[in-house]
């Protein structure tokens, strides 16, 4: 009985999300409701036009018009996702910490993006995050170009320390409006996009010819090491003690420990 009343619930739930972007959204878009109705009524006159063309029979024009219906419901969500996303980068873009803000949705894909920055100016509020995935590590900053890159010069220098021996990149995104700066609605595509390769190391020369390099991947055991280097880093630096790390007994980095060799 509990799993029969779970859809009606789920439906509803998925109705009152709508409902709630809706809201969200239209007092910053104007013209957001024309252009929902336009994206849904799109397709039902697209159907009806081919019907009356193509002189279908009544079976088709019920299976056209359900898949019109459907095909319009699915470009009616996606518009006002794109939507309700465009407005709230909007909000909280120039705002401290809104970068790390957008990415905290990709930590289950295997990211991970802490809240607090190892780097922070207290006078301009220039700050720096430090995040991982299996292609590496991510400095990301925010604030006076020139002033962050110097200071994830230094931030890469320590990383370098606890990954002794390894070829994990490090990525530096800057985010802001300005030259070389990456805006806060193309942080996430930036941030999965991002990609590295290693030579393969075959000994024989044919082989190095026809496959030179590949990407770089790290394992999840691999991942898991790096992050609780990074967290022993972290503790050195003086952003606190993080549970189950002895900052008195770090340990030295080692290629096989890093790429599971």
């Amino acid at each position: 009985m509990a799993s029969k009343g779970a859809k009606p619930a789920n439906k509803q739930n998925i109705i009152k999300q709508i409902i709630q972007i809706y809201r969200y959204t239209a007092p910053e878009v104007p013209l957001l409701p024309w252009m929902l109705a336009g994206v849904f009524l799109l397709p039902l006159v697209v159907a009806v036009a081919l019907g009356v063309i193509m002189h279908w029979s009544p079976v088709i024009w019920v299976m056209l018009l359900i898949t019109a219906i459907m095909l319009g419901v699915l470009l009616f969500t996606i518009v006002l996702t794109n939507r309700a996303d465009k407005v709230g980068y909007a909000k909280i873009e120039g705002r401290p910490g809104a970068a790390v803000s957008v990415l905290s949705n990709i930590n289950k894909a295997g990211y991970t993006f802490p809240e607090e920055p190892v780097w922070m100016d207290p006078r301009s509020k220039d700050a720096i995050w430090r995040g991982t995935g299996y292609n590496g590590i991510y400095l990301l900053g925010e604030g006076g170009y020139g002033h962050v890159m110097r200071e994830m010069d230094k931030q890469e220098h320590a990383i370098k320390g606890v990954t002794a021996g390894s070829t994990i990149p490090v990525y530096r995104i800057a985010v802001g409006k300005g030259d070389k700066q990456v805006r806060l609605s193309d942080l996430r595509r930036t941030v999965l996009r991002q990609k590295s390769y290693e030579p393969t190391g075959y000994k024989n020369a044919l082989m190095r010819t026809i496959h030179p390099r590949r990407r770089f991947i790290l394992t999840k055991a691999e991942l898991a090491t790096l992050n609780d280097r990074l967290r022993t880093l972290q503790t050195k630096q003086g952003f606190g003690i993080p549970k189950g790390i002895d900052p008195t007994r770090p340990q030295r980095m080692s290629r096989r420990a890093m790429r599971g060799r």
